[in-house]
C-alpha cells in the first residue's frame, strides 16, 4: 500500500513541480498588489484571478496530459480543464487545480488509446488530418465531460475538505497535522501532501481570506532546521558532525527539505522532534491567525516569508523560530544518547527510500569490505555519457588511496560478472541488479555531486589495508586526456549565451548542432529525447550530458561533442544545468574529452568561467 501511496504521490506532483514558477508568480502578484498587499493596485491586482481560474488549471491539465500522452496528450488536457472551468462558473466557481489533475491525465490516456488503436491503420496521406481532427473532436468530448460530470465533483469534493479543513482550524486541531506530514517527508510524500492536497485547499482559502495556513504547514522549514542544529551540536560521529553546518544552509536558504531526511533515518526516534517542532508552530499559527498568501516552494525561508502578508512577517519569523527551537530541544538529547548508525548507512537507506517511493524496490545488496572490492563499474542506459564522467572523476579521487582499484564504465545491460560495486541511478537499479546480481548498488541520482558517491568513498577508503595503498594497479583503465582534438570538439559545436529553454528543447538544439557538424543521422536526436525521457542526463555541479540510447549508436557517423551554454540554466527536473554537452560516440573516441570536461569541472573557478565566458576560444584554450 505504502508503494501504491508513493507512486500515486510521485504522479501528483510531478504535475505541479514543473508550473511551480506559476504558482509562485500567482502569488507575488497577489503579494504585492492586492489591497493589503506590499503596493497596492488594482490594475495589476486584477491579474490574480485570471491565473488563479484558468492560467494555474491549464498549466496542471496540460502537464499531466503530457505526462500520459505526450505533446497530443498535453493539448488534450488543456481543452479538458477548460470544461471543468466552465462547469463550475469560471470566475464565480471554485479553483479547479484538483480538476486539472483528473482531467489532464484522462485527457492524455484517451488521445494515447486513440493513436494506439489507430497505429498501423491510418490512410497514407491523411495522418495531418486525422491527428488534428481527432485531438479536436476528442478534445470537445472530454471538455464536455468535464463540464457536466467532473468539474461539478471535484468542486464538491474539494468543498468537503475545505469544510473539514475549516472545522479542524474552528476547533484548533490542525496542529496534528503534523503527526503525519513530517513522517511522510520522510517517505517523500511530502509533495504529494503539499501540492495535491494542501495547495488545491490553500488557493480556495485564500480566495476567500486573502491567506491560508494550509500553506504553512509542510514547507516551514523550522523543524527539519532544529535537527540539523543538534546533529551539529551534539553528534558523536565526526563525518556527521561535520556535515550537518553544509546541510543547515542548503536546508534552510536552498529549500530542499530531503537533505535531513538522512539524519532522521540514523535514529527514526528523532522524527519525534520535527513532529512536536512543528505542532508548536502550526498552534502558534493558528491562534495568531496567520497564513500565507501562495504555495512556499521550495520550502526556503525566503520563499516562506515571500508569501507571508506584509504585516504578519514577524509571527511568521516567530513561528519558524518557535518550531526550530522545539525541535532542537528534543532531538539533543536523543542525538547525545544514541549512538546511531553513520551518515553513509542512512544515505543508503535514503537512497533506498527515494528508488521506493519512485516505484522502484531493488535490494542494494550487502555492503562489502574495503579490501575485498577490486573493481567499481559505473553503469548508465548506453554506457557512453554519463556513466563515463562519473567513473573518471571517482576514479580520479580514489587513485591515490586506493591505486589497486579498478574503476570502469558501462551500460547498466552489460555489467561484468566481475564488478563488486555497481554505481547506478534509481530507475536504473532494477535493471542493474538482474545484470549483476552479485554487485552491491550503490544507488544515486547524479554522477557529480551526490551524497551516495561520498559514502562509496568512505567505504572505500575507511579500512584499507596499507599494502593495497602501495600497489600498483592491476586492471586500472587510464582514460587518455584530450589534447586539441579539434575533430571532437570544433569551435562551430559551441554556443555561449543561449537564453533558458524546456530541458528536451536544448537536448534537441544539441542533437541538431550533432547533425549539423556530420557527427550524427538525424534520427539520433529522438534517440537523444528517448534517453532523456528514461533518466535524467543531468550530471550535478550544473552540468547536462545527454546522448542516445544504446541502440542508435548505429546512427552515429563519427565522434563528436558540442556544447551550449545557458548562463541562466536550464530546467533538469528541478537541476539547473548551464552546461549541456551533447555526445556521439563510436567506441572509447570520446572519453578522453570527457576526462578533461570532468577535470574541468572539478575546478570551481575554471566551471564557473566555463559557464559565464562568451569567449569561443577561450573555451578551446580550457579543452587543450
Amino acid at each position: 500500500m505504502k508503494n501504491g501511496l508513493q507512486k500515486f504521490g510521485k504522479f501528483l506532483s510531478a504535475m505541479v513541480m514543473p508550473n511551480i514558477g506559476a504558482f509562485i508568480a500567482w502569488g507575488f502578484i497577489t503579494a504585492l498588489f492586492i489591497a493589503d498587499g506590499w503596493i497596492p493596485n488594482a490594475k495589476l491586482a486584477s491579474i490574480q484571478p485570471y491565473m488563479l481560474t484558468f492560467l494555474l488549471p491549464m498549466l496542471i491539465a496540460y502537464t499531466g496530459g503530457k505526462q500520459v500522452g505526450g505533446d497530443r496528450g498535453g493539448v488534450m488536457g488543456a481543452i479538458a480543464v477548460m470544461g471543468c472551468i466552465a462547469g463550475v462558473g469560471g470566475f464565480d466557481g471554485q479553483p479547479m487545480l484538483m480538476g486539472a489533475m483528473v482531467m489532464g491525465p484522462f485527457a492524455g490516456w484517451v488521445i494515447k488509446k486513440f493513436d494506439k488503436a489507430m497505429d498501423g491503420h491510418m490512410p497514407a496521406g491523411f495522418e495531418m488530418l486525422i491527428n488534428n481532427f481527432s485531438v479536436g473532436i476528442l478534445g470537445m468530448i472530454v471538455a464536455i465531460i468535464g463540464y457536466f460530470i467532473i468539474g461539478p465533483f471535484m468542486s464538491a469534493v474539494l468543498a468537503v475538505l475545505t469544510a473539514g479543513v475549516n472545522v479542524l482550524v474552528k476547533v484548533k486541531l490542525i496542529p496534528l497535522a503534523a503527526i503525519f506530514i513530517e513522517p511522510a517527508k520522510v517517505l517523500f510524500l511530502n509533495n504529494a501532501i503539499n501540492h495535491g492536497i494542501f495547495t488545491p485547499i490553500g488557493i480556495e482559502q485564500a480566495k476567500e481570506a486573502g491567506k491560508s495556513i494550509m500553506y504553512m504547514l509542510e514547507a516551514n522549514p523550522g523543524p527539519g532546521l532544529g535537527v540539523l542544529l543538534a546533529y551539529a551540536v551534539f553528534s558523536k560521529d565526526k563525518v556527521t558532525k561535520s556535515s550537518a553546518p553544509g546541510a543547515i544552509i542548503i536546508h534552510f536558504f536552498g529549500g530542499i527539505h530531503e537533505i535531513y531526511f538522512p539524519y532522521i533515518l540514523m535514529n527514526p526516534i528523532v522524527i519525534i522532534a520535527p513532529i512536536v517542532g512543528n505542532i508548536c508552530a502550526i498552534t502558534f499559527f493558528t491562534f495568531t491567525k496567520c497564513g500565507l498568501i501562495g504555495p512556499s516552494s521550495p520550502g526556503s525561508i525566503i520563499a516562506y516569508l515571500s508569501m507571508s502578508p506584509k504585516s504578519q512577517i514577524p509571527l511568521t519569523i516567530l513561528g519558524v523560530l518557535i518550531a526550530t527551537v522545539v525541535s532542537f530541544l528534543i532531538a539533543s538529547p536523543i542525538i547525545r544518547m544514541s549512538d546511531g548508525k553513520s551518515l553513509e548507512d542512512a544515505q543508503d537507506d535514503m537512497a533506498a527510500k527515494k528508488a521506493e517511493s519512485k516505484g522502484i524496490t531493488v535490494d542494494p545488496g550487502e555492503k562489502k569490505d574495503a579490501d575485498k572490492v577490486k573493481k567499481i563499474v559505473f553503469a548508465c542506459d548506453a554506457g557512453m555519457g554519463s556513466s563515463a564522467m562519473g567513473a573518471t572523476k571517482f576514479r580520479n579521487r580514489v587513485k591515490a588511496q586506493r591505486p589497486d582499484l579498478t574503476v570502469i564504465n558501462t551500460s547498466v545491460d552489460n555489467i561484468p560478472a566481475d564488478c563488486d560495486i555497481a554505481v547506478v541511478q534509481a530507475v536504473l537499479a532494477d535493471r542493474a541488479r538482474k545484470s549483476a546480481p552479485q554487485a552491491q548498488l550503490v544507488i544515486i541520482n547524479n554522477f557529480l555531486q551526490d551524497p551516495n558517491l561520498d559514502g562509496l568513498y568512505e567505504q572505500m577508503t575507511a579500512k584499507v589495508d596499507a599494502s593495497a595503498q602501495t600497489a600498483a594497479a592491476v586492471e586500472e583503465v587510464e582514460t587518455p586526456v584530450a589534447t586539441g582534438n579539434t575533430k571532437i570538439l570544433v569551435e562551430e559545436g559551441i554556443k555561449t549565451g543561449l537564453k533558458p529553454v524546456d530541458k528536451f528543447e536544448a537536448i534537441k538544439a544539441a542533437g541538431k548542432l550533432l547533425n549539423e557538424l556530420g557527427y550524427v543521422e538525424e534520427g539520433y536526436i529522438d534517440a537523444m529525447v528517448k534517453r532523456e525521457e528514461t533518466v535524467t542526463t543531468y550530471m550535478g555541479l550544473g552540468v547536462a550530458i545527454p546522448h542516445g540510447t544504446g541502440d542508435a549508436k548505429k546512427k552515429v557517423q563519427k565522434t563528436g561533442i558540442v556544447m551550449l551554454q545557458y548562463p541562466e540554466g536550464v530546467d533538469f527536473d528541478g537541476e539547473k544545468a548551464q552546461l549541456v554537452f551533447g555526445i556521439a560516440g563510436i567506441g572509447d573516441e570520446h572519453l578522453g574529452l570527457l576526462a578533461k570536461i570532468s577535470e574541468i569541472i572539478e575546478d570551481p573557478e575554471r566551471l564557473e568561467q566555463l559557464k559565464t565566458t562568451k569567449n569561443v576560444d577561450e573555451i578551446m584554450e580550457m579543452f587543450k
